[in-house]
């Protein structure tokens, strides 16, 4: 597709979701993504559905993470423990904008694809690597999924389990979420490093891990912790200490939970009061005034809890509908696809694999002119291993051939 990143080429020598998934973004937006995988096995996602994880039975379902962190590249199996397929991969950095990886540092140094390793081959390429826990420090040779750096080192994890789960950790709400989150940072890096270079002709080394992302993402949380001197966790309902009874979610007949996070709470209670259709709580001596509301924040409270228990969850959502307020429907990862915001907007798109078996995906989250990426599917595992050396490389037939022989490439 055309769109922001056209002309842009990218060379990943990366698997699994977090780094992945940040080219998978640029190609969305444009980018030609040339995907390096080890030679015999390919990107280790791709063993998921090998072991039948994935499946559900069906042999040809869709590998919708795979597709989901490898839409839109192009695969090539390449050895890079041998020198023939190194130099392969500097001939390939020769032809690119960006090289993205998430190897270890002694797995760079060994394989001899390290910053200075890369740019004797092309000065101008902005070097990007992905990892746990940064380049540096004690643990930067330590690999680190999502649910350890981005989820457990970084304070979400303490922050989102209730304190009466003793005896374990919330998890993360879904599979690759810190690593998706993460991608998304890497592919804004990328996008400003190939913004300063276009104006300065300077080449950048980027770096993202999944530690900083989490500490990102926990940021404030972490800042007030350091003002108050205590860490941030969740703490067991309070209502006794309630100051506003619009923040915060109610249970409706059918135990859903509507939210709400009304700041200002004295200016939308007569809307709410309308709502509900309980006009005369407008002028209720309790309520009828900032001070008064915030006072009697419970009783408040306890009447909404009366009134959203009396109704189902979707009748709440039509009554809501013209409310002024700020409120949400508390949605499961189903529903969201069926929300009208989503459908309006193209948040889901579609695609199919390489056996045509149709699948949905998220679109990236970021859209250029009110329309949002379609994503192309992810390639089979080498599957434009012959066109990469021939087109792009310029190789004659017989030296791939030669190569195929030797191992070199898949």
């Amino acid at each position: 597709m055309d769109g922001v990143m056209n002309g842009i080429r990218i060379l990943e020598v990366a698997e699994h979701t977090f780094v992945p998934a940040a080219s998978a973004v640029l190609a969305d937006w444009g980018a030609d993504v040339v995907k390096v995988e080890h030679v015999t096995r390919g990107d280790a996602m791709r063993g998921l559905m090998a072991t039948g994880v994935m499946n559900f039975g069906d042999p040809d379902a869709p590998h919708v993470l795979l597709e989901h962190s490898n839409r839109g590249k192009r695969s090539i199996g390449l050895d890079l423990s041998t020198e023939e397929g190194v130099e392969i991969l500097y001939k390939l950095a020769e032809h690119a904008d960006v090289f993205l990886t998430n190897k270890l540092p002694k797995v760079l140094k060994a394989l001899k694809i390290e910053v200075e390793d890369i740019r004797k081959h092309n000065p101008n390429i902005i070097y990007v690597r992905g990892t746990g826990y940064g380049p540096l420090g004690p643990d930067a040779d330590r690999g680190g999924y999502d649910i350890l750096g981005y989820w457990c080192r970084s304070g979400l994890a303490v922050a989102n389990t209730p304190p009466e789960l003793v005896d374990r950790i919330n998890a993360q709400p879904g599979p690759a979420y810190g690593d998706s989150i993460g991608a998304m940072t890497i592919a804004g890096g990328i996008s400003a490093a190939l913004l300063h270079r276009e104006r300065t002709g300077e080449a950048k080394v980027v770096d993202v891990s999944l530690m900083a992302t989490g500490m990102w993402a926990m940021g404030a949380g972490i800042a007030l912790s350091l003002q108050m001197g205590f860490p941030f966790k969740q703490t067991p309902p309070n209502r006794s200490m309630l100051r506003n009874p619009l923040v915060g979610g109610y249970r409706t007949k059918d135990s859903r939970f509507i939210f709400f996070s009304c700041l200002q709470a004295f200016q939308y209670w007569p809307d709410m009061c309308r709502v509900l259709g309980r006009p005369e709580l407008v002028t209720d001596e309790r309520f009828n005034s900032h001070e008064n509301l915030m006072q009697n924040a419970l009783a408040a409270a306890e009447i909404l809890d009366a009134e959203f228990a009396a109704k189902d969850f979707n009748e709440w959502k039509s009554i809501l509908s013209d409310f002024k307020g700020q409120w949400a429907p508390v949605q499961d990862s189903l529903e969201v696809v069926q929300d009208p915001q989503t459908v309006a907007n193209g948040y889901v798109v579609q695609s199919a694999n390489a056996q045509g078996k149709p699948y949905s995906l998220v679109a990236t989250p970021v859209q250029f002119d009110g329309k949002p990426s379609q994503p192309r599917r992810a390639p089979e595992f080498n599957e434009h291993g012959d066109e990469i050396l021939t087109d792009l490389l310029g190789m004659e037939w017989d030296a791939v051939v030669d190569l195929k022989v030797k191992g070199v490439v898949a």
